[in-house]
């Protein structure tokens, strides 16, 4: 049997907001695994978890570029907020977003590309900026979009400076219209995103073992009820439908309007501009997201600092 800590009851509750007492009863009957002592609660009704992990945050900036038919989003990392001020680490994350672009999406690819303006490459010219500033940075992801005939908008939610901020959002249009009234649907749409952190585009989309996991989470839930396993049936699968709506882009309560379903906006849209629009993707990062952050005993770090420790 693992050994329940403490620390590993108040991960769970962090996670969850449940008390400490269901949370060792959680952890008792899965054997500690945190993830599977989250569903355990959920099915119980004592927890509605979070879809995404980004309860914590790290410090840094979300930077986006976009030319002509692609754009990238990267996130560059600090231990403060105080660093993501900077006028030099701005700059440094604009120019690695604006590498990002030819690199399509690969992490390694654009790690090791040429800095502008230098000789060295870019984990290289961070390291060079951590030695200057006297903090920790770093180089976390970067994706990228691209079309073959339409647009790819984007959105800086909490925007710092022009095209740097907490939240980034990425949107793929393929379409022959007019590009300017893409651009404004593919903003809206990239908005609605950085609002609902959709999981995927569609519903075939949607990672299978997520399914499973919601469905098996459902059926216990609904177990609870007492009620013959043909309704049981019925009532998961009418729940999944909910659950689709929440976390389905194309299925989601668009809102802009906060009546139509995205896919609906969709084709109003092409209808009203007289094309076809199809959206191909999405990206969206929001800064320090699943990123385990230190936490600080800020008293303790006064204390010693007057004492001069």
């Amino acid at each position: 049997m693992a050994n329940i800590t403490s620390a590993l009851v108040k991960e769970l509750r962090d996670k969850t907001g449940v008390g400490m007492m269901d949370c060792k009863a959680a952890l008792t009957e899965t054997n500690g695994d945190i993830e599977a002592a989250t569903d355990w609660l959920r099915a119980k009704g004592l927890s509605k978890a979070a879809k995404k992990a980004d309860r914590v945050a790290a410090e840094g900036l979300v930077g986006v570029a976009v030319e002509d038919n692609k754009a990238a989003l990267v996130e560059v990392n600090s231990e403060t907020d105080f660093v993501a001020r900077n006028e030099q680490f701005q700059e440094m994350v604009r120019e690695i977003a604006n590498q990002a672009i030819s690199t399509e999406g690969n992490l390694e690819k654009l790690a090791a590309t040429t800095f502008p303006g230098g000789s060295v490459d870019v984990t290289a010219h961070i390291a060079e900026m951590v030695a200057s500033i006297g903090e920790n940075m770093n180089l976390r992801r970067t994706a990228g979009l691209m079309v073959e005939n339409g647009v790819v908008a984007s959105y800086v939610h909490n925007a710092v400076v022009p095209g740097l901020g907490k939240i980034g959002v990425l949107v793929a249009l393929e379409s022959g219209g007019d590009k300017d009234q893409l651009m404004t649907l593919g903003k809206q749409l990239a908005m609605h995103i950085a609002a609902t952190s959709p999981l995927a585009l569609s519903v075939e989309e949607l990672d299978p073992e997520t399914i499973a996991r919601e469905r098996s989470v459902q059926m216990e839930q609904a177990r609870e009820s007492g009620k013959p396993e043909e309704i049981i049936e019925k009532m998961v699968e009418g729940r999944m439908q909910k659950y689709y709506a929440d976390v389905v882009l194309l299925s989601q309560t668009y809102v802009i309007d906060g009546e139509s379903r995205v896919e609906q906006a969709i084709e109003a849209a092409a209808k009203e501009f007289g094309t076809q629009i199809k959206l191909t993707g999405f990206e969206r990062f929001a800064l320090g997201e699943g990123v385990e952050k230190k936490e600080e005993d800020f008293a303790a770090e006064v204390a010693a600092a007057a004492s001069g420790n």
